[in-house]
C-alpha cells in the first residue's frame, strides 16, 4: 500500500474505531467479542482500502463488513453449539434504568443473529429500511419482516418493558 493510502486508512480507522466497536457490541452483546469483530473488520478494511476509499460512503462499506463478519461467525458450528449468556453483574439493587438495559441486552442476545442485526441497525444506528437492506444485502421487505419478527419476540421476552426508559 502506498504511504498516502496508509495514512488515509490510519486516519479513517482512528476516527471510526469507537463507533465501530459500539456497533459491534450492540450486535454481539459482549465487549471482548465486539473488540474481535472490530479488529476483523479493520483488517478486511485495510486489505480493501483502495476500493473502499473510492466508495461513495466508506462508513456504510465498513459497517456492512462488520455486520457480515458478525453474521458469518454465527454460522459456524462452534457458534451454534456454544452460546454463552453472560451472568448479570452481581450488584446490590441496580437502578431501574440499569436493570431495564440489562434485561434488554439479554433479550437481544436471544434473538436470531439476523433479527438482532436489523434491530441494531434500524433503532440504534438510526438507519431507514433502504439503508438497512443495503447494509445487510437483502430486500427492504426482508428488513421489514425481520424487524416485525424481532419486535414480536422482544415483546414476548420483555412483556413489562417500557420503551423510553432504557
Amino acid at each position: 500500500m502506498r504511504a498516502e493510502d496508509e495514512h488515509a486508512f490510519t486516519e479513517f480507522a482512528q476516527a471510526r474505531v469507537l463507533d465501530l466497536r459500539r456497533t459491534a457490541y450492540r450486535l454481539c452483546g459482549n465487549w471482548d467479542e465486539a473488540h474481535d469483530l472490530t479488529q476483523s473488520a479493520l483488517i478486511r478494511l485495510y486489505r480493501h482500502w483502495t476500493r473502499v476509499a473510492q466508495a461513495d460512503s466508506p462508513d456504510a462499506y465498513v459497517r456492512r463488513m462488520l455486520v457480515n463478519i458478525f453474521l458469518d461467525q454465527r454460522q459456524t458450528w462452534w457458534a451454534r453449539r456454544v452460546r454463552p449468556f453472560p451472568e448479570p453483574p452481581d450488584v446490590p439493587a441496580p437502578a431501574e434504568d440499569v436493570a431495564d438495559r440489562l434485561d434488554l441486552m439479554a433479550a437481544l442476545a436471544r434473538l436470531a443473529p439476523g433479527q438482532r442485526a436489523v434491530i441494531v441497525l434500524r433503532y440504534w444506528e438510526g438507519m431507514d429500511v433502504a439503508e438497512t437492506a443495503r447494509t445487510l444485502g437483502c430486500s427492504p421487505g426482508t428488513v421489514k419482516s425481520q424487524t416485525s419478527y424481532a419486535i414480536t419476540a422482544l415483546r414476548r421476552l420483555l412483556p413489562n418493558y417500557v420503551g423510553g426508559r432504557a
